[in-house]
């Protein structure tokens, strides 16, 4: 993916900005400057623009639990703005964003203050590159100096509070706006996916969802038919006797992990268990069975009622060559699901109990 060219400005050194990239620093400072942009504003504040870093990958290290890697410490400072601001993981950005701007917290302020030490001005070393005579203090108070006369065209001036954008940026930046955060998350979906090469759907975990599509389509013609046919289901996890007006239906392996509604990790589970439940695991030993043998009887029930339903064909995924119950093997399923439950494990999951 390449940026929109123009003629007067230096486009190829903002895009080697994420050229030997070890941590997201870059890449979350970068949006928040586009953000701040398009709302009009040249003369940013660090911290707003801190601030903006720890908002952006929020939802993609709480919710998702993406792994950043040990060294990075957006992802630490996130955990810990978390724990120490007390606020929900599910905060809106904006309330976020308030809380960071203004958080008399030292704890807070020093770690959005912590950014400060590299990630301005090692942005801008495309622009200004370090000489070997050179020891860190002397090439950052250099490029301090020098991003101030806007040398080399450099996309900002740095200051000891701020930053300023250098004018002949700002139409570019604007214009161009949705076409850099796609570059951004491209490249920050390149980089994730290389530390977390298990993790299913990397790029549509980097932001918020505006909204989580509805089971309605899997209940109604699906699951409700299953029922039809049964009267009652035993959840799985409570052993209550559900019925088609009393059940929730869930995902088996969470969502925030998988990131998807495919029927064979759906299952119909207590309501009251479900507003509880959230998304942890579920323990392979303790709840596997039952949720495989419930899910094949109600492959053979929709395979025999409506043998034709698109809802059979995301067993695919599972079972390549699935024609018929037979074939609906649980050593098959098994090894399709413990693999996903100990990669999300693995990654910051709990456990039910």
């Amino acid at each position: 993916m390449h940026l929109p060219f123009s003629e007067p400005l230096p486009v190829s050194k903002l895009a080697a900005s994420f050229g030997n990239t070890s941590a997201t620093y870059k890449f979350y400072w970068l949006l928040g400057i586009i953000e701040l942009v398009e709302e009009g504003e040249t003369t940013l504040a660090k911290r707003k623009l801190f601030a903006r870093m720890i908002g952006n990958a929020w939802y993609t290290v709480n919710y998702f639990h993406v792994s950043f890697g040990k060294q990075d410490l957006i992802q630490q400072a996130v955990q810990t703005i978390l724990e120490q601001e007390r606020v929900t993981i599910d905060i809106k950005k904006p309330a976020l964003l308030a809380v960071l701007e203004s958080s008399l917290l030292r704890s807070t302020q020093q770690t959005l203050s912590h950014f400060n030490k590299n990630v301005p001005h090692w942005f801008l070393s495309p622009w200004f590159g370090k000489v070997s005579s050179e020891n860190d203090v002397t090439y950052r108070k250099r490029i301090y100096a020098f991003s101030q006369l806007f040398e080399n065209d450099c996309l900002y001036a740095l200051y000891d509070d701020h930053i300023v954008i250098n004018p002949k940026w700002v139409s570019y930046l604007q214009a161009n706006a949705k076409v850099l955060k796609d570059f951004i998350y491209w490249n920050l979906t390149l980089f994730l996916q290389v530390r977390n090469p298990n993790v299913p759907d990397i790029a549509n975990k980097l932001i918020r969802p505006p909204f989580r599509g509805t089971l309605t389509h899997q209940r109604k013609n699906y699951w409700d038919i299953v029922f039809k046919e049964l009267g009652t289901v035993d959840c799985i996890f409570t052993n209550t006797a559900l019925t088609q007006a009393n059940y929730a239906l869930d995902h088996f392996v969470p969502h925030a992990f998988v990131s998807h509604d495919l029927i064979w990790n759906l299952i119909p589970i207590d309501k009251s268990f479900n507003s509880i439940k959230s998304d942890k695991l579920p323990i392979m030993d303790m709840h596997f069975d039952g949720f495989f043998t419930l899910q094949k009887t109600a492959f053979e029930i929709i395979n025999h009622f409506s043998p034709k339903s698109k809802l059979l064909e995301e067993y695919l995924t599972l079972f390549p060559e699935l024609n018929g119950p037979d074939q609906f093997e649980y050593a098959r399923f098994k090894e399709g699901i413990q693999p996903l439950v100990t990669i999300a494990h693995n990654n910051g999951f709990g456990y039910l109990f």
